[in-house]
């Protein structure tokens, strides 16, 4: 057998038994997730420090999302995701760690109330979207901007359901949706009305106020009930 094919033929080996690597991730996090009740997916950068004003705040909302009812999902690393945990089982709530094998990564968080240990981040991010009905979008790097962006364009599409979506920490987000309406919207190459789909707010009261009512209202079922959230009309403002 040539050498090139013996390459190939393990090449093809491989990818067949990744499938069934793939297929077990899958089934585990269904398995694990679907019956956590109504679920909260944190995001932010694992670079934050514990005495950092966005680390105490992530704590914060997650406490007071708990408080209420709501498991929280997280990355289950360092930093904010740490902070989503922390605040989730101090209130004794369901905190959640969807943790990801990576090189420099020494183990998920300690306050985890379920761990889900992944190798492959398109099933992670696939557990971020469909257990939650919210997502709080904290400062962070690369990870956070992806996760931010994946979870717009799949309620652009209709994907997924619009559901409310918040940037947290107006001094670092407002730069980032400046140049959506400047640039990108100027050059048409998005309509104003899809930033509709996310809004910045920084008071974790009012956060988790439009989350509890959206839920209870079931708002991510119709845009009309979106609009209301966010716009106080007959909602929880």
């Amino acid at each position: 057998m040539p050498e090139s094919q013996h390459v190939i033929d393990e090449i093809t080996a491989k990818d067949t038994w990744r499938i069934f690597r793939i297929m077990s991730e899958l089934v585990e996090g269904f398995d694990s997730l679907q019956s956590i009740g109504p679920a909260v997916s944190i995001f932010g950068s694992k670079r934050c420090l514990p005495g950092d004003a966005e680390y105490q705040l992530a704590q914060t909302i997650a406490y007071k999302l708990a408080e209420c009812g709501f498991a929280v999902l997280t990355g289950g690393g360092p930093g904010i995701m740490e902070a989503g945990n922390r605040g989730a089982k101090a209130a004794g709530g369901v905190s959640v760690g969807l943790n990801i094998k990576l090189p420099q990564e020494t183990g998920g968080n300690p306050h985890q109330t379920l761990s889900l240990d992944f190798r492959y981040f398109f099933i992670r991010k696939l557990m971020f979207v469909k257990y939650a009905m919210a997502f709080v979008i904290m400062p962070g790097g690369f990870g956070t901007i992806d996760e931010l962006f994946e979870a717009l364009n799949l309620m652009q599409t209709d994907k997924i359901k619009r559901f409310p979506l918040y940037l947290v920490g107006s001094d670092f987000w407002n730069p980032l949706m400046d140049w959506l309406k400047d640039t990108v919207i100027k050059r048409g190459l998005l309509y104003e009305n899809e930033l509709d789909l996310v809004t910045v707010l920084d008071d974790p009261d009012e956060l988790v106020r439009q989350i509890t009512w959206c839920e209870k209202e079931k708002c991510y079922l119709s845009p009309e009930g979106i609009r209301a959230l966010y716009s106080g009309e007959n909602g929880p403002g």
